[in-house]
């Protein structure tokens, strides 16, 4: 067994570093966190295992911090939509890691990047397998020993890959497809990434290279959705492949039908018009293939559902944040530091233990929704995912708990204190910052009392507008939210959805 190590871990708070770290606790190493907000990690079950640094790896100055005594640094961090400028990004981030990797004395990266298809030129590869490909060029060529482990789709609970396949099969039993059903892809099992990923801090000084990750069967699309549909009790699905529908379009479809926004599900799309299969298995010459085999593609789509149906899914494709920043200011910043903060405030008292509203406002979301004029929800979810938002589809990780940074439909929990206070941030399309608060607290004469705001803090004059237009709508949609909540925490918890 390789000696513990000390291991720098970025994109904690994303799908797989988020399930890397106790991996790596349990394999005896240390391990630091660089995160842009520490915060983000209060509540992940490991938090007190591991230590935390506060950077950016698109910040160069906050990295020498980080690898102080660092032995293996993982590099997990990319971006995820393909808005104007985001290859330089990419490389710019790639480049200062390496650097500060280097000047650290780092004895190893690992880097897991995407699977590029084999003899297609670089100028014909999609924007995003691109970039991906030339951040594990800037990663080798730092100096630094580097692993660039490449994969195509990851199937595990929470997965971007899979979800996108879980709603596309589950939602549609006749589907007019995409030409690129029909490409050859060779998934992998996220179990099967995760051993990789701690096995590689482990590999000789020497090794400086790409390493093709997949599991044993290569299929099509096509035949991934039907298999899907066979291990969980679905009828037989119907699908019909036509040439028209373009990536933008695909883009769009997958958009509509399941909880991946276009923005995010068009870089997969355009990955899927090249085959994407293994070269070659040299990984498996220092980290051999377990016992019994790599996972197949029938067990791994079982595992996942059965974490999805016991609601013990560790990290959702939604765990990277996808609006605010460590600059924006807070709704609780003194004399509000961003300028113009509107707010709409409502309280009441409520007949019932503070428990009982408690378990009522942190339910909220989800299968639950939000407790108000559902039709009005619903609306804004549409019009949101239309401009290309995340929408309402995110819904929940867990039916019942939150936690720092989980996803919530189209906001984030920005701040939770149990039994207290729950704050969310929008992540909609919005010329502007959005909170919302439910605040719980100890009733003057018994029973309780529930506290609401809703705050937006405006981005030039179409934030104003905006906030104006919308503000005669929210008697009903905050007011029936109050009053609903209120209602529901009264009745017996046998009685509570």
């Amino acid at each position: 067994m390789p000696e513990p190590q000390h291991c720098l871990v970025t994109g904690a708070t994303g799908y797989i570093g988020g399930r890397l770290v106790p991996e790596l606790l349990a394999a005896g190493h240390r391990v630091t966190c660089l995160v842009r907000e520490p915060g983000r990690l209060r509540d992940q079950p490991w938090r007190g295992r591991v230590g935390a640094v506060q950077g950016d790896v698109t910040r160069p100055q906050t990295l020498p911090a980080a690898f102080e005594g660092v032995d293996t640094a993982y590099y997990l961090v990319h971006s995820l939509g393909t808005g104007p400028g985001f290859e330089r990004l990419d490389r710019a981030a790639a480049e200062a890691f390496g650097a500060a990797a280097a000047r650290a004395g780092v004895r190893r990266i690992v880097y897991l990047g995407g699977l590029t298809p084999a003899g297609v030129p670089a100028a014909e590869l999609s924007p995003h397998l691109r970039s991906r490909a030339e951040v594990g060029r800037v990663l080798r060529d730092s100096g630094v020993p580097t692993a660039e482990l490449r994969a195509a789709v990851i199937l595990g609970s929470g997965s971007l890959s899979f979800e996108m396949l879980r709603y596309l099969t589950e939602r549609l039993p006749v589907m007019v497809t995409p030409s690129w059903v029909g490409t050859r892809i060779q998934p992998i099992a996220v179990r099967d990434v995760l051993r990789y990923l701690v096995g590689a801090a482990g590999l000789p000084p020497e090794v400086n290279r790409t390493f093709d990750l997949g599991g044993p069967e290569v299929l099509t699309y096509r035949e991934m959705m039907i298999r899907y549909a066979r291990v969980s009790g679905l009828p037989r699905r119907v699908i019909l492949p036509v040439p028209v529908l373009t990536p933008g379009l695909s883009s769009h479809w997958v958009g509509l039908v399941t909880p991946v926004p276009s923005g995010l599900a068009r870089p997969l799309v355009e990955s899927l018009r090249h085959e994407v299969v293994c070269g070659e298995h040299d990984i498996a010459a220092h980290l051999p293939d377990p016992p019994a085999g790599l996972i197949g593609f029938d067990d791994a789509v079982r595992l996942a559902l059965k974490r999805v149906r016991e609601a013990d899914v560790a990290t959702r494709w939604s765990s990277a944040s996808l609006a605010g920043a460590p600059s924006d200011p807070l709704p609780t910043d003194p004399d509000w530091a961003g300028g113009s903060l509107y707010h709409d405030t409502r309280e009441t008292a409520v007949d019932a233990t503070p428990a009982a509203l408690w378990d009522v406002v942190e339910g909220i979301g989800g299968r639950n929704g939000w407790y108000s004029f559902p039709l009005a929800w619903a609306v804004r979810g549409w019009l949101d995912r239309l401009v290309g938002g995340v929408g309402l589809r995110r819904g929940r990780r867990d039916p019942h708990r939150l936690r720092v940074g989980d996803s919530l439909d189209f906001w984030r929990v920005e701040e939770i204190e149990p039994g207290r206070l729950l704050r969310l941030r929008a992540e909609m399309r919005l010329p502007g910052l959005a909170w919302l608060e439910l605040a719980v607290e100890d009733g003057p004469q018994g029973g309780a009392v529930l506290r609401q705001r809703a705050l937006f803090h405006p981005r030039g004059l179409g934030g104003h507008l905006y906030w104006w237009s919308v503000a005669p709508f929210h008697s009903v949609v905050f007011g029936g939210m109050l009053r609903n909540i209120a209602d529901r925490a009264r009745r017996p918890a046998a009685d509570r959805p």
